[in-house]
């Protein structure tokens, strides 16, 4: 019969002789990436069928605009149009004021004004009225440059006034557009919109009460 304990000369487990721990493995160091060395002309040749690169343009820089001083620069203003000549019917305008409307014509002449054929100062009888008729002549000293001929209707003495005065100051623009200034600076350009209000219910006129009386 066979023993089953362990022989004198092999180790048991307890008392297996423990090794020290040893230490981890320490990797090497990195060596430093080796430094890129210059392309040669050799190596800087694009090889045959490669894809060639494509060099960057940048656009050229632009001069800056140089200003003038103020005392340098010089302002052009366009020059007046000069008279025109008159054709075969004159020079037309057209005025309306209230109820009248006027066609005023300007040919070359004297000074001479008629209206509806007649003088100015047998149709106009008031001396207000003959004053606004020749007033834009005045105003651009041509009085004795231009023949005046009015047809007018409709209106009385002050609205048919207004309305040659208008249509004459029109057609002296056409003739001659360096009197445009004076006579936009005078009124006689601007079309005058004043009519009589109408008559309004329960008054006597457009704001005119009734007499009102107690008894």
């Amino acid at each position: 019969m066979t023993d089953s304990a362990p022989q004198a000369n092999e180790p048991t487990p307890q008392n297996e002789p423990v090794s020290p721990r040893e230490p981890a493995a320490m990797s090497p160091p990195r060596e430093p990436a080796p430094a890129t060395a210059p392309l040669t002309p050799e190596a800087a040749t694009p090889l045959p069928g490669a894809p060639q690169p494509v060099a960057e343009t940048r656009p050229a820089a632009q001069p800056a605009a140089v200003t003038p001083p103020a005392e340098m620069a010089v302002t052009t203003q366009p020059a007046p149009a000069p008279a025109q000549r008159p054709g075969t019917h004159g020079f037309w305008g057209l005025g309306r004021r209230k109820s009248a409307v006027a066609r005023v014509r300007l040919l070359p002449g004297d000074g001479e004004v008629l209206i509806n054929k007649r003088s100015v100062d047998s149709y106009f009888t008031e001396v207000a009225d003959r004053d606004a008729v020749t007033a834009p002549l005045v105003a651009t000293e041509t009085l004795n440059h231009w023949n005046v001929m009015v047809n007018v209707h409709g209106g009385g003495h002050t609205g048919q006034a207004g309305a040659v005065l208008l249509g004459m100051a029109r057609a002296l623009v056409k003739a001659d557009p360096r009197h445009e200034p004076t006579l936009r600076d005078t009124g006689y350009l601007t079309r005058d919109a004043r009519r009589v209000e109408r008559k309004k219910p329960g008054r006597r006129k457009a704001r005119r009460s009734f007499q009102f009386s107690k008894r």
